[in-house]
C-alpha cells in the first residue's frame, strides 16, 4: 500500500498508544485477557485505513478484533478513529503476516478476515500475496478447529488462483460468490470496497473452514 506520509505521523501514533500494542508479543497466548468476555478473537489482516475494522467492532461490541497492518501512515486513521468513536473492542499492530506466529498462539483465533490485499500480479511475486499456502499454513495453525477466514477481493484473477491454494492447504470453501453485491449492498463494506462497487465492479468472496485437528483437540 503507497500512502502520502501523514503530518506529526509520530506523535499521532503516540497519542493513541492506547489501542496500538507494540509490545504484543507479550499477549501471545493471552490475549483474551484484553477482553474476557469476549464472545470470538478475530484478526483482519491488512486493515489498510480500517473503515472496515472500526465499523465491525461497532457493530459487534462483544468480539475483540486485532487489526494488522504494516503501513503505518494507514494504520493510523483507523485508529485515530476508533478512539473518536470510544471503541473499547479494538486493538491495532504494526507488522508482517509473515509474523502471525510470533504473535499469537496455536488456535488462538476465531476468525481472520482478509480484505482486498494485494494481488502482486506478476508470477515471480506469487509468494507475496497474502493467500499464498505458506500464509495459509500460518492462518491455520493459529486458527481454532473450524475457525474461519473471510476473503474477499476485487480482483478476479487472484481469486481463481487463491481458490487453488485453499484447496491445495484442505480449507473447506463455503458461500462463494463472484458478485457479492449483485442485489445491494451486503455486510461490512472496505473503503477500497466502495469504490468498486460504485464504479459497479464485481466483488468476489469466499469463506474458508479451518478443519485441522490442533494437539489436545478432539
Amino acid at each position: 500500500m503507497r500512502m502520502r506520509k501523514r503530518n506529526n505521523l509520530e506523535p499521532r501514533m503516540e497519542a493513541c498508544s492506547a489501542i496500538w500494542l507494540r509490545d504484543a508479543k507479550r499477549l501471545r497466548g493471552n490475549w483474551r485477557s484484553l477482553m474476557p468476555e469476549a464472545r470470538e478473537i478475530r484478526l483482519e489482516v491488512g486493515c489498510g485505513k480500517g473503515k472496515f475494522t472500526v465499523e465491525t467492532a461497532a457493530a459487534e461490541p462483544d468480539v475483540l478484533l486485532i487489526a494488522v497492518e504494516r503501513v503505518n501512515e494507514a494504520m493510523l486513521l483507523g485508529m485515530e478513529r476508533a478512539l473518536e468513536m470510544g471503541l473499547k473492542n479494538v486493538y491495532f499492530l504494526s507488522l508482517d503476516a509473515a509474523e502471525l506466529e510470533e504473535y499469537f498462539a496455536d488456535g488462538e483465533i476465531d476468525l481472520i478476515y482478509l480484505n482486498f490485499c494485494d494481488p502482486w500480479p506478476r508470477k515471480k511475486n506469487a509468494k507475496r500475496r497474502l493467500t499464498f499456502r505458506t500464509f495459509l499454513e500460518k492462518y491455520k495453525k493459529i486458527l481454532r478447529k473450524d475457525g474461519e477466514i473471510h476473503f474477499k477481493t476485487d480482483n478476479a484473477a487472484l481469486f481463481e488462483w487463491s481458490l487453488g491454494e485453499f484447496e491445495a492447504c484442505g480449507l473447506e470453501i463455503r458461500n462463494l460468490t463472484r458478485n457479492l453485491h449483485e442485489n445491494g449492498p451486503v455486510g461490512i463494506m472496505t473503503g477500497y470496497e466502495e469504490k468498486f462497487y460504485q464504479l459497479g465492479t464485481p466483488i468476489n468472496r469466499c469463506e474458508l473452514i479451518n478443519r485441522e485437528v490442533k494437539n489436545g483437540e478432539n
